[in-house]
């Protein structure tokens, strides 16, 4: 199962030359800076833009090649922008049927019921759109939008005109959705925060071109990553194998070592994200030892570059089969002696893993 893009196609004066195959499953993140090419990209695939050479099939269903076109009215797509989009002068209820009758394979109701209880807006129904919150009236959106049955959903910075609060009240719900779900999203964002939270693979564009895309966190980990210096980090799934009711901690195990963090309330078995800034990571010789540093995690240096500043550093590193990433000052690098395939221990504060 896959998404196959291969296209050429100018918007103004940006040339748009993307040749990708990606994951027919899960959630695709597009990231770049503004003006890359991101939208376009999803607008050519939801065929909103037919671009003069263009090849989009998903999982196996030919939607445009050369001589054969699907018009957007028939593929199978639902397509949500930074407005929700939804009609003014109609309910909620009626928004969403809106969504379900244009729809070549109806969601039966019952399971067009366990849906709205999945984004939380069952009891929203007979509101206008004027009473919804902007968390609200996206869920509202991104409901509409599943309800026509599609077998790929592509959401173009959903959460970009929320302030903080209300992104916060989303994300939860995004992430219940694209797990339950069993289509494709392709999401574009600039938040490296959401695309942690949400991303299984991860698209960098620039310039109109795909310029790097994997699983996330070997993305992440690229010291090219086109991120801002100070998101540079990584995302590690792990389990929870313990809780100190006592500290309030969790301990978490991943591939390559074990994290105590702050207890969040899992339960042991949980599987659970964790993001780690190169920032938080310290590098050294020996484990932790009379500090209040709670976590020592053996690794191998694999390559060191330049970071933004001269007087910066960039380390990846291997802990088993994860990566990590570190920033230190180049005077400790040479001080360390660090060199690719030295071992080394990093050294990660409790309250600097993030959830």
């Amino acid at each position: 199962m896959s998404i196959r893009v291969r296209i050429q196609h100018t918007v103004g004066s940006l040339p748009l030359a993307i040749d990708a195959t990606l994951p027919g499953v899960g959630v695709t993140a597009i990231t770049g800076p503004s003006g890359c090419g991101k939208t376009s990209f999803l607008r050519c695939i939801a065929g909103l833009e037919r671009p003069a050479i263009g090849e989009v099939a998903v999982n196996g269903v030919m939607w445009q090649d050369l001589g054969h076109w699907i018009p957007v009215h028939r593929r199978a797509v639902g397509y949500v922008a930074q407005d929700a989009a939804l009609f003014p002068h109609l309910t909620v209820r009626a928004n969403l049927a809106y969504g379900w009758r244009r729809s070549t394979h109806p969601v039966p109701a019952l399971q067009r019921e366990a849906l709205l209880d999945l984004l939380g807006i069952a009891e929203l129904q007979q509101r206008m759109p004027h009473h919804l919150s902007g968390g609200e009236r996206q869920r509202v959106a991104i409901a509409r939008a599943l309800l026509r049955s599609p077998c790929l959903l592509l959401l173009d910075e959903p959460l970009a005109a929320l302030d903080a609060g209300r992104k916060a009240e989303l994300l939860p719900y995004l992430d219940a959705t694209s797990k339950s779900l069993q289509i494709p999203v392709l999401y574009v964002s600039h938040a490296v925060d959401e695309i942690a939270r949400l991303a299984d693979h991860l698209v960098v564009m620039s310039a109109g071109q795909v310029v790097s895309h994997g699983p996330l966190n070997e993305t992440l980990a690229r010291l090219d990553a086109t991120f801002d210096a100070e998101d540079a980090g990584v995302v590690l799934q792990a389990t929870v194998t313990a809780r100190d009711a006592t500290w309030q901690l969790a301990r978490l195990a991943f591939d390559g070592g074990d994290l105590w963090v702050r207890d969040d309330g899992q339960t042991v078995g949980s599987a659970v994200r964790v993001r780690i800034l190169a920032r938080d990571v310290s590098v050294a010789l020996v484990p932790a030892q009379d500090s209040s540093v709670l976590n020592s995690v053996p690794a191998t240096v694999e390559a060191l570059l330049p970071d933004a500043h001269p007087a910066q550093q960039r380390v990846r590193l291997r802990a088993g089969p994860s990566l990590l990433l570190a920033r230190l000052t180049r005077r400790s690098s040479v001080s360390l002696g660090l060199a690719p395939g030295m071992r080394v221990w990093l050294h990660i504060k409790a309250v600097a893993v993030l959830r």
